[in-house]
């Protein structure tokens, strides 16, 4: 399956609709667009998943290296996690530093 990822920037918040499946190959598209956002003084990361039907543990790491490259006090917001995706970020622990609607 293919992978893709809008971004839309308003104020301080940037909205990235993610479709398909996060993985190794796709990753590195996020993470460009994760530094654009940080270059843009984003304080906010919001990051809609409902049609994300898959993300590997290379997904994980595109969420820690946008934790990392945002400002202190940032926030990531997941909206529409589905629950296998949320189960992997769990795993991790990652969801003890981020949102998850």
């Amino acid at each position: 399956m293919s992978f893709n990822v809008k971004m839309n920037v308003e104020g301080d918040t940037a909205t990235l609709r993610l479709i398909g499946e996060l993985d190794g190959r796709s990753a590195p598209e996020l993470n460009d667009l994760v530094v654009q956002a940080v270059g843009q003084q984003v304080a906010k990361l919001v990051l809609l998943l409902d049609e994300l039907t898959y993300m590997s543990s290379a997904g994980v790491r595109c969420l820690i290296f946008a934790h990392q490259k945002l400002p202190r006090d940032s926030e990531i917001t997941l909206v529409g996690t589905s629950e296998e995706v949320a189960e992997t970020i769990r795993m991790t622990g990652f969801d003890r530093s981020i949102v998850m609607q």
